[in-house]
């Protein structure tokens, strides 16, 4: 037997060793999925329903800090400080808030535990808050949570990335026409 040949086996003996290590992967997958309570439905808080920690009697004094107002929409972050795409989302946001101004939906992020140490910025910080990642339903961070005027919740959904921010303030506060030069 030449080298060509003994290659040429070794070749066809590693990939049959593969395909059954691929295979016996595979049924384990299947056998975890099987195993696993199944959570039909959607994760957060459903659209339509009145924002937890708001007091709609006295908007001004709700449970968030008072930084929602009445007739203005708002936007809750739930980040986590040891995720660095929640900085970036938070970043991203602070910049978005300031180059709208006060027309602008008010954002505010929340952590369930401590948040950065930094100086307030255009975006106010409230760390400490799990019990709101538990009223809103909170799977995983970063997470966004639009909220309209009357203080009922219009969107509720996972952010992976600045972008995906981007996209969702646009579709709840469409971008201020700029001046052209």
């Amino acid at each position: 037997m030449d080298f060509t040949t003994s290659a040429v086996i070794a070749s066809w003996a590693a990939i049959a060793l593969l395909a059954l290590v691929v295979s016996g992967l595979i049924r384990q997958v299947h056998q975890l999925s099987r195993t696993q309570p199944h959570r039909p439905g959607r994760v957060g808080i459903a659209p339509g329903a009145p924002a937890p920690g708001l007091d709609a009697a006295r908007f001004d004094a709700a449970g968030l800090d008072g930084l929602l107002t009445q007739g203005r929409a708002g936007l809750l972050l739930f980040l986590d400080a040891d995720c660095r795409t929640c900085g970036e989302v938070l970043a991203e946001a602070g910049v978005w808030t300031a180059r709208q101004g006060a027309t602008a939906p008010a954002v505010l992020g929340l952590y369930a535990g401590a948040g950065p140490q930094a100086d307030e910025g255009p975006v106010p910080v409230r760390d400490h808050r799990p019990e709101l990642f538990t009223a809103y339903d909170i799977p995983a961070t970063p997470y966004a949570v639009a909220i309209d005027p009357e203080g009922r919740i219009t969107r509720s959904e996972p952010l992976g990335s600045p972008t995906a921010l981007l996209r969702l303030l646009d579709d709840i506060a469409p971008a201020t026409p700029r001046s052209r030069p």
